[in-house]
Parts: C-alpha cells; structure tokens; sequence
C-alpha cells in the first residue's frame, strides 16, 4: 500500500476525474478529498501507474 498526496485535489470534480482514471487503468485505490491524498493498494508497478495517470491529468504525486 502507498499513500500519494495530491496538493493539486480541490473538488468532487476532481475526485472524479481521478477514480475514473485510475479505476480504467484496473487499479485498486480510494481517493481522499479531505486529506487530499491517493492510497493505491499493490504492488510498485501500481504505484507508478497510478502515479503516471494522475501526470496525465495535470496532478502532481508525491508519495508520503
């Protein structure tokens, strides 16, 4: 499990964005608005992925 901060998060609209984008890319996840945070449940590859898709959208993630 690995915990991303996404400074970036500022609404449900974003949560959105984000669940739909990591759920296509089969990822196993739950989105925080209120602690503004990604926590990805799997491996390091996971990690990345969740991390390069959230690139995609124009969020930074900085794993804490």
């Amino acid at each position: 499990m690995a915990v991303l901060k996404v400074e970036e998060m500022h609404c449900e609209k974003c949560v959105e964005r984000i669940s739909k984008a990591l759920s296509a890319a089969d990822l196993d996840f739950e989105v925080s608005l209120a602690d503004k945070t990604v926590t990805i449940n799997g491996c390091e590859h996971c990690v990345k992925t969740a991390v390069s898709e959230l690139d995609d959208l124009g969020f930074s993630a900085v794993e804490v």
